[in-house]
């Protein structure tokens, strides 16, 4: 028996597309899910994903196909699947008739930009994983002008809270009177982590977008708009990571929204 075969309960599920992987230790705890036809309720039970017969809500659990989405976030929605204050979210924006699929990160409600979903748990680890160094690109508007020795400064690296942020490459895309326009590409993945550097060196961001990830940009895309991607796409990011480092043999889930559909 091959050990990789072998998953607590709640993350085989998970892995199978059936649902995230805090819906199905909810889903364990709750009687509904059976294991060769007998009722399991312990979500770390361990379980082989060959050889066991999984059943949720008296379904058979098969695997799910990997599927990649992209969508290009407008400012104003939250990257969750329901928001306790009534706030539009991204989940509204996908195909109703989707399979579960979870955002890969997450962009804060004011940004707007690329966001990827998936059912593959390997590849939006290995996106956001800091080791993969799968550098993410934004075009920031600062409030006031930013001169050379800030953009130096960004690019270097700044001290946050959170210590010292790595090297971006950084260029300037515009200056006008109300402020300086940038485009900066991070390999690593804080919160807020653009605002927070753009602070430190003594400015604002007005708007931020992620413009791409990795080898995949969301060119004229309209806002609001999701498409699943090609075949093609999903090689070029998993050939950039692979390129770049670690990351696709990890086997973590990727976030995980609270409910599959909003309500």
């Amino acid at each position: 028996m091959a050990a990789s075969q072998r998953k607590s309960l709640d993350r085989a599920l998970s892995r199978l597309g059936a649902c995230s992987r805090a819906e199905a230790a909810a889903a364990v705890r709750a009687g509904r899910v059976q294991v060769n036809g007998h009722p399991e309720r312990d979500p770390d039970a361990r379980i082989d994903l060959v050889r066991d017969r999984l059943q949720l809500d008296g379904h058979p659990v098969r695997a799910v196909p990997k599927q990649v989405w992209l969508l290009h976030k407008p400012a104003g929605v939250v990257t969750t699947a329901a928001d306790e204050r009534g706030r539009a979210t991204v989940y509204a924006l996908l195909p109703a008739d989707l399979p579960w699929l979870a955002p890969v990160g997450r962009l804060d409600r004011d940004t707007s930009g690329l966001l990827l979903f998936t059912n593959d748990s390997d590849l939006a680890h290995a996106i956001t994983d800091p080791a993969s160094h799968l550098p993410k690109t934004y075009v920031a508007t600062c409030a006031g002008r930013l001169d050379d020795a800030a953009l130096r400064a960004l690019g270097s690296g700044v001290g946050l809270d959170d210590g010292s942020t790595r090297p971006a490459a950084v260029r300037r895309l515009a200056d006008d009177a109300a402020g300086t326009t940038i485009e900066i590409a991070l390999t690593e993945g804080r919160n807020r982590q653009v605002r927070r550097m753009v602070e430190a060196v003594g400015s604002r961001v007005q708007t931020l977008h992620r413009s791409a990830i990795g080898p995949l940009s969301l060119g004229d895309e309209p806002a609001g708009h999701a498409r699943q991607l090609l075949p093609a796409e999903v090689d070029a990011l998993r050939g950039a990571i692979s390129a770049r480092g670690p990351g696709t043999s990890g086997s973590r889930s990727p976030p995980r929204p609270r409910r599959r559909r909003p309500s």
